[in-house]
């Protein structure tokens, strides 16, 4: 218990400590957000139709894509130092250099709503087709292959996990309430276990330090690990139906997550220990990452803004 209101105080401290950065065009809708390989921030403008970019001291550029329509949704460095991303409704995954030089690439299914992507075990990218059942693979030169799921689940999030196989979300709930994580190993191989709280809603993905899978559970209102063995443990988050989104491992050894309709970011130990920095009115945080400043910036698509939370000196 010392531990818990000890960091529940130094997060009360640091609430003030919240800088936003509004972008420069109305309604761009940012996302999902990533630390760049450049030393800067970068994000996606889901109604903008953009990829955008941050300095440390809150510099903004906005790239757009060749796609109309596209819904960019998740983002994330890959192995050759560019950005990758998905194009919810442009049936594409797209990559990014740091200048801003953009290339997509089809998805082969149609109407495949690609929308989680991964570093895989084997640095080839890895990504959900929510409409297709399936997840994809694709190696930086473009080369793409997918691989279908045994039943409908509609993935959603993804990561790699340190067993060298991918992990995700599936969505779909089942006839008796069921939602599940999925395992997949990199020759297609599936495992699924079955999320204790009904109809949770499992979302997005991340690896702690000590290789086990954390999600969250944006129904279910929950912070959740699963072992390597597939053994889930779930955290109740304090603020009633705050749908934890994003999460991710932090500087200080605990996970990061984003509550979106709470107007918090919240901070889970490895212990379940929970605590939350409240946010301006109307942020409606989604993305959420540990920058290259160690700091939290996040996206705050209701006050078309990004932000960044002071957590380090």
């Amino acid at each position: 218990m010392p531990y818990l209101m000890g960091c529940l105080c130094w997060l009360q401290l640091l609430s003030p400590a919240i800088t936003e950065y509004p972008l420069p065009n109305a309604a761009s809708y940012p996302t999902a957000i990533a630390s760049g390989p450049d030393g800067n921030v970068w994000f996606t403008e889901s109604f903008g139709n953009r990829i955008g970019r941050i300095t440390p001291d809150g510099v903004i550029q906005e790239f757009a894509l060749p796609t109309l329509n596209s819904v960019p949704n998740a983002i994330v460095t890959g192995p050759d130092a560019n950005l990758w991303f998905t194009e919810y409704y442009g049936n594409n995954i797209a990559v990014i250099s740091p200048s801003g030089a953009i290339t997509e690439f089809p998805v082969p299914t149609t109407g495949s709503l690609p929308f989680g992507i991964a570093v895989g075990p084997d640095q080839n990218l890895w990504f959900t087709e929510s409409g297709a059942n399936k997840l994809g693979s694709i190696m930086v030169n473009g080369a793409l292959a997918e691989y279908g799921l045994s039943a409908d689940r509609k993935p959603t999030g993804i990561v790699a996990g340190a067993d060298g196989a991918l992990w995700f979300a599936e969505s779909l709930i089942d006839a008796a309430g069921v939602q599940r994580i999925g395992r997949m190993s990199t020759d297609g191989t599936v495992q699924e276990f079955a999320i204790p709280t009904p109809a949770a809603f499992p979302f997005n993905l991340t690896r702690s330090a000590d290789g086990n899978v954390w999600f969250s559970e944006y129904y279910g209102n929950s912070i959740a690990v699963i072992s390597p063995s597939g053994a889930i443990t779930e955290f109740r988050v304090p603020t009633n139906a705050s749908q934890p989104a994003a999460i991710v491992p932090g500087p200080d050894g605990r996970l990061w997550f984003s509550e979106a309709s709470g107007d918090k970011i919240g901070a889970v130990a490895p212990d379940g220990g929970m605590s939350e920095v409240a946010l301006p009115a109307g942020a409606h945080p989604t993305g959420l990452a540990i920058g290259p400043d160690g700091q939290v910036w996040l996206a705050e698509p209701n006050r078309n803004a990004i932000a960044r939370l002071m957590v380090r000196p």
